[in-house]
């Protein structure tokens, strides 16, 4: 039986709506309704991109002669050949020198506001700053940095220049940052010399030391220099780390002084994006312009975000949001920026700035409104959000609780968009739709130019059915290589080991009967019982909804020539796992899902072990409990997580 809605547009009058009327008068077609749309976007996919470059405002220097050029393989298509352009350029000069473009909201209340005009004049210092140090097209500068103005300021200063920007998060540790950074031989590292967490100062320079030594130790090094940030407070002595330089020491700009923008094509890098590294060393994702094209849609048509709007998303600089989020500036919309807890001192932090600066779309991760909903807080009651109209979910599949949550207790006139992509991609291949309802667990629609399709284990394209979620048509965001990957064996093993020249993607996934698509987790993480795959994100949308339990992870163990599902619970305060309760989880796993879904034994742990970036990580846990080695415990925020795993006596009975 069909469910009901829990939001419905009322105004159709969206960016989606009026590229979509443009194309059907340009090209003599009608699209009736949004399936059609897709279906266009997917079967004339070099018409399309072609025209969303023409319409969405990239600034180009030279015209591409085509959209598209394939390749002998899906990984080996150009996109846009004989265009040039530069990424920074598109962010810089697209929005109004007197409009905001970036607020930023600190944990101690620090409050710091630029103008594009300001943000291109400190852009302006720093360009000119690496220039000196030899920073040329092809160089990598990496950043050390919070999600704050200095994030988005060095990436700028470094694309303006046609080099190559990645980044990390100040909390990572030191090896996590040099299983990253090594690889690509960084030419400057700009860093914080802190940052704050729960109202703590937590200082990096010892971290810096090591990172920084030994970048520059490296015999093809061409290391140059740390520039320094004061983020908390100035810095008073810089120890050991190598030839480090004062950000505040930057020569001001000069009345004369202009941007120099360094021409690039599709085909030339501007991002390298990380995996979360836990089976090994993190692969090192190039990407190119594509990704800003792709951005540019997704936060456009799919989030309706237009001139002017206010648009925030909770990340860290080690999560490919924080990139996805800088994208907001090609719009001229503002882009708001936050660093530390969002629940220090409560939960109010984040709200209370979204109701303060009129939020118009917050982003966030499902992780964070299921702690809210687990603390069933009331946002609504407490802050006044008018201006809200998208709320964005992402990182692990929102269950379907979260999603009456979110209506019942902070806004029912507001589009909850969860969103599904990965940092392979920068973006999403499902995803909202402002012309579209919502409904309870599902997303709302397939990214226009996104071939997304679900295969059954024949290979066959289904719906209503689960299987592997896959994209049989190259787009522009795919990345371009892998750094040292010459070959491009890591690349094709990556993505098309299990397809011939079709990407897959290793989500668990189905297609709706309304079009909708359903993320149940990754197939590597897929439970196998009897035979039968299932994805752990429905017992999750189970166990999430029961108050004694305060976070679980699944897996499945090898077991007497079988699969046995096991189901590792962290318990609230003062709650004591006994059978009744034991019972009381299965009964409802068995009736919201199906017996199959059951876990065969359900044990205590202390805590989850989850990834720096905040997902949880079922293969590392599946690994523990199987005697296998962890190879990259430092991609962990927690790896001392995984001890409660090990030598459990009830797992070999």
């Amino acid at each position: 039986m069909a469910q009901n809605a829990l939001w419905t547009p009322v105004n159709l009058s969206t960016n989606l709506t009026r590229f979509q009327r443009h194309l059907e008068s340009k090209l003599g077609k009608s699209f009736p309704d949004y399936v059609t749309f897709h279906k266009y976007s997917v079967d004339e996919f070099q018409t399309f991109w072609m025209e969303w470059l023409k319409e969405s405002g990239f600034r180009l220097r030279t015209e591409p002669t085509k959209a598209f050029e394939r390749g002998e393989h899906f990984s080996k298509s150009k996109w846009f050949p004989g265009a040039s352009f530069n990424f920074a350029e598109n962010l810089i000069e697209n929005g109004n020198p007197n409009a905001l473009a970036i607020v930023f909201y600190g944990e101690n209340g620090v409050v710091q506001r630029l103008t594009y005009g300001d943000l291109k004049n400190e852009v302006i210092k720093l360009q000119s700053h690496l220039i000196t140090l030899g920073v040329k097209k092809g160089d990598r500068v990496v950043g050390i940095v919070p999600n704050a103005p200095i994030s988005t300021i060095g990436m700028l200063a470094t694309t303006s220049l046609g080099a190559i920007w990645a980044s990390a998060s100040p909390d990572f540790g030191v090896k996590g940052i040099l299983d990253r950074f090594e690889q690509i031989e960084p030419k400057v590292v700009i860093s914080v010399e802190s940052y704050l967490f729960k109202g703590k100062k937590i200082s990096i320079l010892d971290k810096l030391e090591e990172v920084t030594q030994s970048l520059a130790s490296s015999k093809s090094s061409e290391f140059k220099q740390t520039i320094l940030y004061d983020f908390i407070e100035p810095i008073l002595h810089f120890g050991k780390i190598q030839n480090p330089y004062r950000y505040s020491n930057l020569k001001p700009m000069e009345g004369s002084q202009r941007m120099e923008y360094t021409p690039i094509e599709f085909s030339d890098p501007v991002y390298i994006m990380f995996s979360s590294g836990t089976t090994g060393l993190p692969k090192c994702i190039v990407q190119g312009g594509g990704v800003l094209l792709n951005h540019t849609k997704e936060l456009s048509l799919h989030c309706n975000v237009s001139e002017g709007d206010r648009v925030f998303y909770y990340t860290t600089c080690g999560w490919m949001m924080w990139n996805w989020s800088q994208s907001v500036l090609a719009l001229g919309a503002t882009l708001y920026q936050f660093d530390g807890n969002p629940f220090y001192p409560t939960w109010e932090t984040l709200w209370n700035m979204a109701e303060k600066e009129s939020i118009q779309v917050f982003g966030t991760s499902a992780k964070y409104l299921s702690v809210l909903e687990e603390e069933n807080v009331s946002v609504g009651e407490k802050f006044s959000l008018p201006k809200l109209k998208v709320i964005l979910s992402t990182g692990s599949p929102l269950p379907t609780s979260g999603f009456h949550y979110l209506y019942d207790k902070i806004k029912k006139d507001v589009q909850l968009s969860s969103i599904s992509g990965g940092t392979d991609l920068n973006g999403c291949f499902a995803l909202g739709n402002p012309n579209l309802p919502v409904y309870a667990g599902e997303i709302q629609c397939k990214g226009l130019g996104m071939d997304v399709q679900v295969f059954d284990d024949m290979g066959k394209s289904v719906i209503g059915e689960k299987g592997e979620l896959v994209c049989p048509t190259p787009f522009p965001s795919m990345p371009l290589y892998f750094w040292n990957d010459d070959l491009g064996s890591k690349y094709k093993s990556a993505y098309f080991e299990t397809y011939e020249n079709i990407w897959c993607h290793g989500d668990f996934a189905s297609i709706t009967s309304s079009n909708g698509v359903i993320i149940y987790g990754r197939s590597d993480a897929t439970l196998n019982p009897g035979g039968v795959r299932i994805g752990t994100a429905d017992i999750y949308s189970v166990v999430s909804k029961i108050p004694e339990i305060k976070d679980s992870v699944i897996i499945g163990q090898d077991y007497k020539d079988d699969v046995r599902v096991i189901l590792f619970v962290v318990m609230a305060d003062g709650i004591t796992l006994d059978d009744v309760l034991m019972k009381k989880i299965k009964e409802q796993i068995k009736i919201e899902t199906s017996p199959r879904h059951v876990p065969s034994l359900i044990l205590t742990v202390p805590e989850i072990p989850y990834t720096v970036n905040g997902k949880k990580v079922e293969i590392a846990v599946k690994q523990t409990v199987a005697g296998q080695e962890v190879k990259n415990k430092n991609a962990l925020a927690n790896p001392q997580a995984l001890d409660f795993f090990q030598n459990r006596k009830e797992l070999a009975e």
